[in-house]
C-alpha cells in the first residue's frame, strides 16, 4: 500500500493508487520541478515573505535572496524543513499559472505493495468497485467546498484534492482548508512540500483539456489562488508516513489554513466561495453509516485531473496495524489526484460533515480508504484555529 500521492501530467503512466495516497506527483513537462523562465522570472520578481518567515528562515540556513531566485527547488536533505515547527511557504505570485496548474497532473511511479493480509484488526471484504461519476458543472454549485491543492516537491509540481472546512475561531469566515498529510508532507522520507496553493472549483465549467490549454486563469481559478500560510499534519505522519505499504494511513490528515494570492478583497475563503463544511471528529461508526461520498480531482488514466468526480457507497472497515486506528473504506474507481479530497457522511449531529478524506486506495483504482478522524485530527484541527484565532 501507498499513500495515494502528487499527480504528474499525462501520457504513459500506470494508474497508481498503490494502496497508495492518491494525489500528486511530478509533471512531465515540469520534470525536475523547473518552470518555464517567464514563469519563474515573474514569480520571483514578485516574491512575499513576511517578516516571521524571513527570520525562520534565516535561522535555518536559507539565503532569502537565493530563495526568490529558485532556491525553493533546492530539495538537498538539509535544506528540506521537516518538523511541525519548520514549516515556511512564501507567496510567490503568478507561480500557479494555468499551465503551470494544468501540468500539475500525474501520480509518481513507485513500488507498491497490494498485499493487505496479516492485518490483526477488523477489515471487512473488499468493496465492489463503484465508479465514480462526473460533477455537475459548475463545480460551485454542487460542490462548492471542493477544490484543488497545488505544490512542489522533490519530483517536480503535484496535485491532490482539499475541501474547505468551517473555522470554530472564525464563523462564516474559515480560511481552512482539510486535505491529505501526504499533501503537504513527505512524511518519515522527507519534509514539508514547498510552494504550497489551494485553488476551490478549479476549472469550474469543466471544460475539456483540449480547450483549458487557451482558457484565462479566471476561468481555471475563477475563485482565486489561495496560498498556505501555514499547514499542519499529525505527528504520526511525519514520523511514519511512507510511499508504500499504508504506514501512517490511519493518521494520513492534514489542515491549511491560507490566504489569497494577491490580498484578494478582505473576504475570506468562506465568504469567497460560499460555503465551508463542519469537522465531525465523533462520526459514527461504520455500522451506523448507510452512505458516505468522496469527491475529488482523480489525474491517473483514465482520469486527466482537470475534471471533479465523487464516489457514493456504503463504507466498510480496513485495518492497517492492529495498534493503530481502523480506517473507512468505500468501492471507488477515482486514481492518483483525488488524495485529500472530503469525504462526506452524516454527523454525530444527523448532518452532513467531513469524517475522512481520502488517503489510500488500490492500484488497480477499485477502493478508496480514509482516516477515522477523532482525538489527533480534532488536535490538528483545533491549533490551527487557534493559531490564527486573532487574526
Amino acid at each position: 500500500m501507498r499513500p495515494i500521492r502528487p499527480t504528474l501530467a499525462a501520457a504513459s503512466i500506470a494508474a497508481v493508487l498503490a494502496l497508495a495516497a492518491t494525489a500528486c506527483g511530478p509533471s512531465e513537462d515540469n520534470a525536475g520541478d523547473k518552470p518555464s523562465a517567464p514563469a519563474s522570472q515573474s514569480a520571483d520578481d514578485k516574491i512575499t515573505i513576511p517578516d516571521d518567515l524571513k527570520d525562520r528562515l534565516k535561522e535555518r540556513g536559507i539565503d532569502l535572496d537565493k530563495w526568490k531566485n529558485g532556491e525553493w527547488k533546492n530539495w538537498d536533505k538539509d535544506k528540506w524543513l521537516r518538523e511541525a515547527k519548520d514549516f515556511v511557504n512564501p507567496i510567490i505570485e503568478g507561480l500557479w499559472d494555468p499551465d503551470r496548474m494544468r501540468d500539475a497532473e500525474k501520480p509518481p511511479e513507485k513500488p507498491v505493495d497490494n498485499d493487505i493480509s496479516g492485518d490483526e484488526g477488523v477489515t471487512d471484504p473488499t468493496p465492489a468497485p463503484v465508479n465514480a461519476q462526473a460533477v455537475k458543472a459548475p463545480y460551485h454549485s454542487n460542490a462548492a467546498e471542493a477544490g484543488k491543492v497545488f505544490f512542489d516537491g522533490p519530483e517536480g509540481s503535484m496535485v491532490c484534492s482539499a475541501t474547505v472546512v468551517k473555522d470554530p475561531a472564525h464563523p462564516g469566515k474559515s480560511n481552512m482548508v482539510w486535505t491529505a498529510g501526504h499533501c503537504v508532507h513527505a512524511g518519515k522520507s522527507g519534509g514539508w512540500y514547498r510552494n504550497i496553493a489551494f485553488v476551490p472549483s478549479y476549472n469550474d465549467s469543466a471544460k475539456p483539456t483540449s480547450e483549458l490549454e487557451k482558457a484565462p486563469k479566471e476561468e481555471i481559478a475563477p475563485y482565486g489562488v489561495w496560498w498556505g500560510d501555514w499547514a499542519q499534519t499529525s505527528e504520526q505522519w511525519i514520523s511514519q508516513g511512507a510511499a508504500t505499504g499504508g504506514q501512517g494511513a490511519p493518521f494520513d490528515f492534514a489542515v491549511i489554513h491560507v490566504t489569497p494570492e494577491k490580498g484578494g478583497t478582505g473576504k475570506s475563503l468562506e465568504e469567497t466561495v460560499g460555503s465551508a463544511l463542519p469537522v465531525d471528529f465523533n462520526a459514527p461508526a461504520v455500522p451506523k453509516i448507510d452512505n458516505m461520498r468522496a469527491t475529488g480531482y482523480p489525474a491517473a488514466p483514465p482520469f486527466d485531473g482537470q475534471k471533479l468526480f465523487q464516489c457514493a457507497d456504503k463504507p466498510g472497515r480496513l485495518s492497517i496495524k492492529a495498534n493503530d486506528p481502523t480506517m473507512y473504506r468505500i468501492g471507488c474507481t477515482m486514481t492518483g489526484g483525488s488524495s485529500g479530497g472530503g469525504w462526506v457522511a452524516k454527523g454525530s449531529d444527523g448532518k452532513p460533515a467531513l469524517v475522512s478524506n481520502t488517503s489510500i486506495g488500490p492500484v488497480t483504482a477499485g477502493w478508496l480508504a480514509g482516516p477515522r478522524l477523532g482525538t489527533e485530527a480534532k488536535g490538528v484541527y483545533n491549533s490551527v484555529s487557534k493559531k490564527f484565532a486573532n487574526q
